[in-house]
């Protein structure tokens, strides 16, 4: 298994479609980044040498935020909205839709599991 930036690409993909495993890659990116090296698309990731893979790395490196690089960005990017306590900071402190989707329903993926709670029982005399 190639590993570029400190993650493991699969051996069995195009080289287009494992570049994408990279955090920050994605198709326009890895087919932008085989046409600067001249390396083949269809080509396997088990069939590049040690010098290709160094000059992905390199040249990934160099020429985009990938990998840690970028999701230090993102967080940090994220951290201000918060400290600025604008709208969207508000909304990613609090766990909810940041992006304006509804919440009355199908907003599991950020609320996380139902909560249920219980009803309370009516106290006769």
């Amino acid at each position: 298994m190639p590993r570029i930036l400190g993650v493991d690409i699969p051996n069995d993909k195009r080289l287009d479609i494992a570049l994408t495993y990279l955090y920050g890659v994605g198709r326009t990116t890895a087919a932008r980044v085989i046409e600067d090296l001249s390396l083949r698309a269809d080509q396997r990731a088990k069939d590049l040498g040690d010098e290709d893979v160094a000059r992905i790395a390199t040249h990934l490196e160099e020429n985009f935020e990938v990998e840690g690089a970028l999701r230090r960005q993102v967080l940090a990017h994220v951290n201000r909205l918060k400290d600025i306590a604008c709208y969207r900071g508000l909304r990613h402190r609090r766990g909810l839709p940041v992006r304006g989707q509804r919440t009355r329903c199908n907003a599991r993926t950020r609320k996380g599991p139902r909560k249920t709670v219980a009803n309370k029982k009516i106290l006769r005399k």
